[in-house]
């Protein structure tokens, strides 16, 4: 973890959990061009620290490379200890989930700690990362949190429980704690991401699989696949749009 400063941007931190070399990155960059003070946390901290300096000299901010698990509560808070640290948390972009194999599987071969472990990082660390953060959110009476979803969020797909039962939970806690803290003026959002992020490699296998559980599901070409730039743009754009900055 790169060493604490407390002269962060005015704009507030923006913290990035889930960075891996897509999406997150991309989201981490986007708020640091905009000039926040950025976060960004995963479990590689080699990794991260290279994405940290990487944008940190490309955008000329600061960023902060912070180790998470989120599949572990005391970790979390330790996180969020160095996050809170910068100052207040001004957004908070949870992208964090547990990868799980392209192919599906047989759901009697599903192992319980395998189910539990998805669950736990696509979900309830998402609840512990959210209760790091709102509280300050709600003394100022401003803040953002965004939650990343795919298409796994809305349609359960055979093969695939593990990855569609975290996702489902997510959505159903974005929604709760959109309608208990919005009266409040923190904006909670989830983002459904319905397609595949970079090259499309996987493209093919998925859209069979898709298309077998619903067949009304439209063809798409196999170079039809999503712009992690273009989603961190999307996300900026739902942060910006709610709080009219």
């Amino acid at each position: 973890m790169r060493t604490m400063s407390s002269s962060t941007s005015s704009k507030g931190i923006a913290a990035i959990v889930g960075v891996g070399p897509k999406l997150g990155r991309s989201v981490a960059r986007k708020f640091a061009h905009e000039g926040y003070t950025v976060a960004i946390l995963a479990r590689d901290l080699g990794r991260l620290s290279r994405f940290a300096d990487e944008i940190a000299r490309e955008e000329k901010a600061q960023v902060f490379a912070i180790r998470i698990d989120c599949s572990d509560s005391r970790s979390v808070r330790e996180a969020f200890e160095g996050v809170l640290s910068l100052g207040f948390v001004e957004v908070l972009v949870y992208n964090a989930y547990q990868p799980v194999s392209w192919h599906p599987s047989n759901f009697a071969d599903v192992r319980v700690d395998s189910f539990e472990k998805s669950l736990a990082v696509s979900t309830v660390g998402a609840f512990h990362c959210a209760q790091q953060v709102l509280p300050g959110m709600v003394e100022r009476g401003r803040g953002t949190i965004l939650f990343t979803g795919c298409s796994a969020s809305l349609n359960g797909i055979a093969g695939f429980s593990e990855l569609c039962c975290g996702k489902f939970a997510l959505r159903a806690l974005s929604q709760c704690l959109a309608r208990e803290f919005q009266p409040m003026g923190v904006h909670v959002a989830h983002v459904i991401i319905d397609g595949v992020v970079g090259p499309p490699r996987p493209f093919r296998f998925i859209h069979i699989r898709l298309a077998d559980s619903f067949p009304r599901l439209p063809k798409v070409s196999l170079n039809s696949y999503l712009s992690e730039s273009a989603i961190a743009q999307k996300l900026e754009f739902n942060l910006f749009e709610d709080t009219g900055n």
